[in-house]
């Protein structure tokens, strides 16, 4: 055989250019590389890029400024699947800045994003397009646009990505998303309950809070809650919480069950499976601060039904409760009285409370210095005291009386109104009412007549009708000058105020002086309008109109022209005559004052012995 012959190669064509290694440490550069034609060049520049905005935000402000973003969020569809992908790593690491946030949403780039969302893309592309969109849905406009752009869909599909980074950043974008109605309700419609439900197995912490996180906001929604029960939330719900490895996402979790206590079928259906057996335990047994308020406030939910609260007493419910009153932490405090509030519907519960000296407990807390918890402390008072004399005389024997009177000077309108609810129960009881008055609760009520909350003042015209029912409350009112803000509130446009404040009057205008005092206020002239419009009368007004002149018969004769034969004249009744419609009836001391004339004589009775 011959000696082989080396080919010889062929010439390189004349119009190509020599592969050329490209390196360079200057950003600027770099950025300029994004504008090249080779795709070679743009997958390094990319590169390049990811890495230098992953060392800070500092670089990615850098790189802002140096005009990166608005070629990157072109190359993210570009052509080349090694370009794209490293184009999307750019930006998304970039989308973390305030500033590049605000120029993708300028340039219109969510929905180049979105469509890189679909299954046949490679995965690092999900992974930064997901992340792009959790760091942009932040912004309500741009929420609104991805919601527009139907991104949701693809989203709830990518819960379902074997890739954990895929999962975390469609999660945390969805959860962004919910923040508004329409999201909640599409993710349900779009099936997305299931795989959120999923992901509380997942072995990355951050996966199960968000998706707790976004469970407890999609299941304040009707809809939402009977599709958790319908794909078995509950038991993953339960062995969630049956875990202690768990323990730091509880809180979430009992977030999420405390929204769906809301419905009866799910309250039947925690009964079933044992859930109410574990949220005792996560009172009774001490645990971190977070989860025992959680689990307090979905026992309130559990007891807004009376079958439920008949359940929970059984339970021995109110002695787990009093004890979490002693402990410290407000939002515990505040959430175990809205318990003692939910459960004192329960007549039995209520006596309870009273045995096991849990009224003194919440009677402490009113001198609370969070005013959340003095609010519910009042309001566990007020529902401990309703139509119950025993509650009353134990929160008087804790002298709670004088607390609720100064909260009567409180800052927030439900602790007031919460107040004048107690003092209306206790005031029933004569000595109790005596005590109250004792501690100047007519001069109290002044302020709160004259809130701008309907409630408070609903609440407050009931305490002064209950206070005013003998001569020394009246005469605390006259002396206080409470008088004035009552008749004014005749004038309120608000039904129950207007009843309620004829009722007080009616109360009030037991005595002649407060009578005559209210007259002189123009009470006698603002109850006339009132009974005369059909809309404006009730049963109250016309009490109020009616012992108003039984107890100023000088007036009552001159408007009506004839006295009852219960009518009794004493000193001081004159006959100042007929008044016309819409006239207003002079006192005797006006027409004291007024000098002789022609008309006819005013009659008045005085029988008293002349002093000699």
């Amino acid at each position: 055989m011959g000696k082989k012959v080396k080919k010889e190669s062929e010439p390189p064509s004349k119009d190509v250019f020599d592969p050329l290694p490209i390196e360079s440490k200057k950003a600027a550069t770099v950025v300029l590389m994004l504008n090249s034609p080779e795709e070679e060049v743009l997958v390094k520049a990319c590169e390049a890029i990811h890495k230098f905005a992953e060392k800070g935000d500092e670089n990615r402000s850098s790189l802002l400024g140096l005009g990166a973003v608005e070629p990157l969020s072109h190359l993210i569809s570009h052509e080349d699947k090694l370009v794209r992908r490293n184009a999307f790593m750019a930006l998304g690491v970039m989308a973390a800045n305030s500033d590049v946030k605000r120029l993708l949403k300028k340039l219109d780039a969510i929905p180049s994003i979105i469509r890189k969302l679909s299954p046949e893309e490679d995965v690092v592309v999900h992974e930064f397009a997901t992340l792009c969109l959790a760091s942009l849905s932040v912004d309500f406009s741009c929420k609104v646009q991805i919601s527009d752009q139907e991104g949701l869909e693809p989203l709830i599909q990518l819960l379902s990505s074997p890739d954990p980074d895929v999962k975390k950043n469609s999660v945390e974008t969805i959860c962004n998303l919910v923040q508004d109605l329409p999201s909640r309700v599409a993710v349900r419609e779009l099936n997305g309950v299931p795989p959120l439900l999923e992901l509380l197995r997942s072995e990355f912490p951050v996966i199960q809070q968000l998706s707790l996180r976004t469970l407890v906001v999609v299941t304040t929604d009707t809809d939402t809650r009977a599709t958790f029960r319908e794909e078995q939330g509950f038991d993953r719900l339960l062995e969630f919480l049956c875990n202690k490895e768990f323990s730091d996402l509880h809180v979430e979790a009992l977030q999420v069950l405390s929204n769906c206590l809301e419905d009866r079928d799910s309250l039947q259906l925690i009964h079933e499976t044992g859930g109410l057996q574990r949220l005792l335990q996560f009172i009774t047994t001490p645990t971190l601060l977070d989860i025992q308020t959680n689990a307090v406030k979905a026992i309130s939910r559990v007891a807004q039904s009376s079958e439920n609260r008949k359940l929970l007493h059984e339970q021995d419910i109110e002695r787990s409760l009093v004890e979490l009153l002693s402990l410290e932490g407000d939002s515990l405090r505040t959430a175990t009285c809205q318990a003692v509030a939910a459960m004192s519907l329960h007549l039995a519960s209520k006596d309870a409370f009273r045995d096991l000296d849990g009224i003194r407990a919440v009677v402490q807390l009113l001198g609370s210095e969070g005013g959340e918890v003095r609010e519910a402390a009042a309001q566990a008072l007020s529902s401990l005291t309703s139509s119950n004399q025993l509650n009353s005389y134990a929160v008087y024997e804790a002298e709670g009386d004088e607390g609720l009177v100064q909260q009567l000077h409180d800052v927030i309108p439900g602790a007031v109104a919460h107040a004048a609810a107690v003092l209306t129960n206790m005031a029933e009881q004569e000595v109790l009412r005596c005590s109250i008055l004792s501690h100047g609760a007519m001069a109290a009520l002044l302020e709160p007549l004259q809130s701008a909350d309907t409630h408070t003042l609903v609440r407050a015209t009931q305490a002064l009708a209950a206070l005013a029912c003998d001569a020394e409350g009246r005469a605390d009112l006259r002396n206080a000058g409470g008088l004035v803000p009552l008749v004014q509130l005749l004038r309120s446009n608000h039904k129950e105020v207007r009843r309620n404040a004829c009722w007080a009057i009616s109360v009030c205008a037991n005595d002649e002086p407060t009578a005559v005092e209210m007259c002189k206020l123009g009470a006698l002239d603002l109850l006339q309008e009132i009974n005369s419009s059909a809309n404006r009368r009730n049963k109250f007004s016309e009490i109020a109109l009616q012992r108003l002149l039984d107890s100023n018969l000088s007036l009552k004769y001159s408007l009506t022209n004839t006295l009852a034969p219960t009518d009794i004249t004493v000193d001081g009744f004159y006959d100042p005559g007929q008044a016309r419609s819409g006239q207003r009836v002079l006192t005797l001391e006006d027409l004291s004052k007024q000098p002789v004339n022609q008309r006819r004589p005013v009659i008045a009775i005085n029988a008293k012995p002349l002093d000699t």
